[in-house]
């Protein structure tokens, strides 16, 4: 019975988030927005505020998840377990913040961009997947700070 179910690695996803700097990812997610609204403005071409704002949540997502479990020995006992399991499994933490970035970024594609119900879905989806694969790197890169921890 040590199979965990789905169920349950998220909640160690979650957990393991609990501690994650949220102040920074927020603001390099705003900065980063910010930035690329203001490089459009400037650059000859439309400024996108769709894609401002979605790259934007992607860096408040990869900030947010790697800064969570840069420190995996900090916190109560309880995070620092869920940080570790996070750091041995990379590809199943990355997870959480990948679909999380998929439902941030579907109502500025519906809402900002216009696309239909289903564009909408696809483009999150494609966005997510991205939030989802360089988490997963940026985890696995860090894999190192969980060897031999419990």
């Amino acid at each position: 019975m040590n199979e965990l179910t789905r169920r349950d690695e998220m909640s160690l996803a979650g957990a393991a988030l609990r501690g994650a700097p949220w102040k920074a990812a927020a603001v390099s997610g705003g900065a980063v927005a910010a930035t690329s609204i203001l490089m459009g403005m400037i650059l000859p071409g439309p400024a996108d505020l769709t894609w401002a704002l979605c790259l934007g949540i992607s860096v408040f997502t990869w900030v947010a998840a790697v800064g969570a479990i840069t420190k995996p020995d900090r916190g109560d006992r309880v995070t620092q377990q869920a940080r570790h399991w996070s750091l041995r499994h990379p590809w199943r933490f990355a997870l959480y913040p990948g679909v999380a970035a998929a439902i941030l970024m579907y109502p500025v594609q519906l809402v900002i961009d216009r696309e239909s119900v289903f564009g909408a879905a696809l483009d999150a989806l494609w966005g997510g997947a991205l939030v989802y694969l360089i988490t997963g790197l940026l985890a696995l890169t860090m894999r190192g700070r969980a060897q031999g921890k419990g």
